[in-house]
């Protein structure tokens, strides 16, 4: 039995649908288990409420062999470490009892360098890491860059004005992953039995960008113009806290930039196995081509 947190999530949806293409036997962990695709519902087992519930994870967990471990974003947290570390205790509790599991994890790029000492949510992540890997359990962590899907969440902007915006230098080349890359190694990690230990997996897309290539690169996949615009810190904060997010989570994402743009996530050596197939130009022709082109329908219906 696989267990899969955050199963109606970018990842996590993703994860559960590449088991069940393969006949994985699944449960999952859902709030809402409505939000599930009814076809899907009728295919795994559900266990409704919060992994970071300890009742429910001990139910969810019971006779699992594997458990994909994802805290699900809380951008209005009073404490960032609080939730990823205080979410995680129930299941780690578990994870001690029962260590035979193998455990896939997402989290980020980082681990060994001074910036990560201060920066927001890469920190939180890799402290999460720690407290699963003092269990003893099997563990794989996802070391992870910046996603090329957050370009989602400015859509309408490259639709209506072609630009994105990013608090990061023009030049500032990083890798940038798939989420359905992310998805492709949990899922094999989670199906593959011979593993053991605890380790972690980068997986990096297949070249670093700046702003500017993205930008040039969007301009040729959507055929009209896009640029980057680099944002200071200080408006980076101001539009986060407009959107609602809380202190705590404005702090943790301006850090996470901030140590981004001094090289954090440029630690992390290329090799065969951290490389991962989906380039920037393939995701902006499936995934941003049909998002931008959707954000400019919906805003021309009355």
């Amino acid at each position: 039995m696989i267990v899969v947190t955050t199963p109606t999530g970018n990842i996590g949806q993703q994860v559960l649908t590449n088991l069940l293409e393969e006949a994985a036997p699944v449960r999952v962990v859902a709030r809402d288990p409505t939000k599930l695709p009814e076809q899907t519902r009728g295919r795994v087992e559900v266990v409704r409420g919060s992994h970071g519930d300890a009742d429910v994870v001990a139910r969810a967990f019971e006779g699992a062999d594997a458990v994909f471990w994802l805290p699900p974003p809380d951008y209005r947290t009073p404490d960032l470490a609080a939730s990823y570390l205080d979410f995680t205790r129930p299941a780690s509790d578990i994870f001690q009892r029962h260590q035979s599991m193998r455990v896939v994890g997402v989290s980020a790029l980082g681990r060994g360098s001074a910036l990560a000492r201060k920066a927001g949510l890469v920190s939180a992540s890799l402290a999460m890491d720690d407290l699963i890997a003092g269990t003893g359990v099997r563990y794989r962590s996802l070391a992870l860059p910046s996603f090329m899907d957050n370009l989602l969440r400015q859509a309408a902007a490259i639709g209506s004005q072609g630009v994105f915006f990013l608090p990061l230098d023009a030049d500032r080349r990083l890798p940038t992953c798939a989420t359905r890359d992310i998805a492709s190694v949990a899922t094999r990690l989670l199906l593959d039995t011979s593993w053991s230990g605890q380790d972690s997996v980068a997986v990096l897309g297949p070249e670093d960008l700046s702003g500017d290539d993205m930008a040039r690169i969007m301009s040729e996949v959507l055929a009209r113009p896009i640029r980057f615009q680099s944002v200071s810190d200080e408006d980076f904060r101001m539009t986060l806290g407009r959107q609602g997010m809380s202190e705590a989570m404005v702090q943790g994402m301006a850090e996470m930039m901030l140590a981004k743009n001094s090289g954090l996530d440029n630690a992390e050596p290329r090799t065969p196995r951290a490389d991962s197939p989906t380039s920037f130009r393939a995701w902006c022709q499936d995934v941003l081509g049909p998002a931008v082109s959707a954000s400019k329908e919906g805003a021309a219906t009355p």
